[in-house]
């Protein structure tokens, strides 16, 4: 099964920023550690600064891989565009946050790509990665 993980904005700083929210661990150690557990899946990693980027990749990817995982960052409150990319795709997507955004302030609580999405995971630190490649096994 071929995954892809996508990150937006900001994700790239996992590790650096804000510790008390999204921990001390980097993204790029992490998703080591995703490909050695999850092994029998063909595991990819994407991230940008960029909308218009991400919306490339999502185009590029949801028409031939098995699954996506998203992290759209602070897009996922804001981006009509990636909203509707998604809904033009034909592989399913799965929202992930690090965080629990409706725990946060309160212009977090919309997700303008939820609708479009095969479900959301928030609120379980990195571990939400995990819970999302889990749903695949299934």
């Amino acid at each position: 099964m071929k995954l892809i993980i996508i990150n937006g904005p900001n994700l790239n700083l996992l590790g650096v920023r804000e510790k008390s929210i999204y921990g001390d661990t980097s993204f790029s150690v992490y998703f080591e550690e995703l490909k050695k557990k999850f092994s029998s899946f063909d595991l990819h990693f994407y991230q940008s600064n960029v909308e218009g980027e991400l919306i490339n990749k999502l185009q590029e990817v949801g028409f031939s891989f098995d699954g996506i995982i998203f992290n759209a960052g602070g897009y996922t409150h804001t981006s009509v565009a990636i909203a509707d990319c998604i809904a033009a795709i034909k592989t399913p997507v799965i929202e992930v946050h690090i965080s629990n955004i409706f725990a946060r302030e309160e212009f977090r609580h919309k997700s303008l790509i939820a609708p479009n999405c095969k479900g959301s995971i928030s609120g379980f630190g990195l571990k939400s990665y995990e819970l999302a490649l889990s749903s695949f096994l299934n």
